[in-house]
């Protein structure tokens, strides 16, 4: 299989790529070498693949709050143009998505399939990203919470914050699913290689936790005391764009299509610690 991934030097594009390079040929692009935004670029570099994960995205979560419509153009019109040059040369679009798109106000996990309700302007874009290329043969794959070797991520800020202070605050009312890249890039692959129904599908870990635990688990890791860490509320941590309150996903859909969640986020944590932290 040929498969072209957009977005290849963020966090998930470097574990994808290394994974799909094990079995396949990989044509890695950024935004030096692919303006996912024109139509003339997508039309000519899309041309000849079997495949095109899309990672590329506006990921600056409170920015998108005063910059909508330049998240919407990468969110929502670069994967739109993807999925028109994907479908004129016969290729499957992976559209990477979010948790945001939901309102965080649910009491048991989100499945696939539930409406949307999304409260920033980041999760609106990501929705609209979402409807534009499920017009035609493609996977979105939500995830949510995730870290990796390859960029900065959550508990990478937790082990230097742990080095430099006796005490860390964390907000305690965010509910997630911590997710290794890795993994959600082991999710991608079998998706495309089994040849999955066209839909949404969630790519996270299983169990929940708050950033709170997260960040005492992290904090652990490092040998440290977790009770260094200081639970707090988001309302004493106030950011421009809301979070989701709940951000817990559930995987029915994954099962029915004969894959395995992801394991549980602690386990997997221990798994991914070495690698991550270094």
């Amino acid at each position: 299989m040929r498969v072209l991934v957009t977005g290849a030097a963020g966090m998930l594009g470097q574990d994808l790529c290394a994974r799909l390079e094990a079995d396949h040929d990989v044509v890695a692009a950024d935004r030096d070498t692919l303006d996912i935004t024109s139509l003339a670029d997508v039309t000519e570099k899309v041309r000849g693949y079997d495949a095109v994960v899309n990672c590329a995205a506006w990921t600056a979560v409170d920015d998108a709050e005063t910059r909508e419509a330049d998240a919407f153009l990468l969110n929502a019109v670069g994967p739109h143009l993807l999925s028109r040059a994907a479908t004129a040369s016969g290729a499957r679009l992976v559209q990477i998505s979010t948790d945001y798109v939901f309102d965080g106000g649910a009491t048991e996990p989100y499945q696939a399939d539930d409406p949307v309700r999304p409260a920033s302007a980041y999760g609106r874009t990501k929705a609209a990203g979402e409807w534009a290329v499920l017009q035609g043969d493609a996977l979105v794959v939500r995830t949510a919470w995730l870290y990796g070797a390859g960029g900065p991520n959550f508990p990478r800020t937790m082990a230097r914050l742990a080095s430099e202070r006796d005490q860390l605050t964390v907000v305690s009312d965010q509910i997630g699913q911590p997710t290794w890249t890795v993994d959600v890039a082991e999710i991608v692959t079998q998706l495309l290689e089994t040849g999955a129904p066209r839909g949404t599908y969630h790519a996270t870990s299983s169990g929940r936790a708050s950033w709170f635990e997260f960040a005492q688990t992290v904090v652990e890791t490092l040998g440290k005391d977790p009770a260094m860490v200081t639970p707090v509320t988001s309302a004493e941590f106030v950011r421009p764009a809301p979070r989701p309150a709940s951000s817990v996903l559930g995987h029915d859909s994954l099962v029915a299509a004969g894959l395995a969640p992801i394991g549980d986020w602690s386990e997997r944590w221990h798994v991914a610690a070495p690698v991550v932290l270094g």
